[in-house]
């Protein structure tokens, strides 16, 4: 399974950059939410040379939210953070974004999955569709940058990891 991920990576660009993306709430443990961010990057990448950017913004109630944005824009960084992802979840759910894959893919080839914000606190890589999550866009480096072309090169990291 690694030998063919490996050799589909080194034979295409993947991606331009991975957006990781989540919020905090006042009451939510802010430590807590930076650590599982950064934990989602995986070991081997020089987190010193990325930069976890921080920002405030008012939500419902005048209530304080802080977002978290980690980007990943060097081929080594995504293609290793694409291959621990995916190693993260289950079958069932590489089973599912396999069949979601035509709806989770925009017009401008960006590529979404959420990852449930309690259960990754707990330990577990689940997906979901809600919105208290850990959000991740992939911009697929599609050419033509066609919604086609994007979802036929996501298909195929999906088929040498499922």
């Amino acid at each position: 399974m690694y030998i063919n991920v490996v050799k589909l990576i080194k034979n295409m660009k993947i991606a331009h950059s991975i957006t990781i993306t989540v919020f905090a709430k006042e009451e939510e443990d802010k430590q807590k939410i930076k650590e599982k961010l950064l934990e989602l990057v995986p070991e081997g990448i020089d987190k010193e040379k990325l930069k976890l950017n921080e920002q405030t913004a008012t939500g419902f109630s005048e209530k304080k939210i802080t977002i978290y944005t980690l980007t990943l824009d060097k081929e080594n960084h995504i293609n290793k953070f694409l291959k621990n992802i995916l190693s993260k979840l289950s079958n069932e759910q590489k089973n599912m974004l396999s069949k979601q894959l035509e709806s989770r893919i925009d017009e401008e080839c960006n590529f979404y999955i959420r990852l449930d914000k309690e259960k990754l606190h707990e330990g577990e890589c689940h997906m979901t569709d809600q919105g208290n999550c850990y959000h991740i866009k992939i911009r697929v480096a599609a050419f033509p940058a066609k919604k086609e072309k994007a979802t036929e090169i996501a298909k195929k990291i999906l088929e040498e990891l499922t």
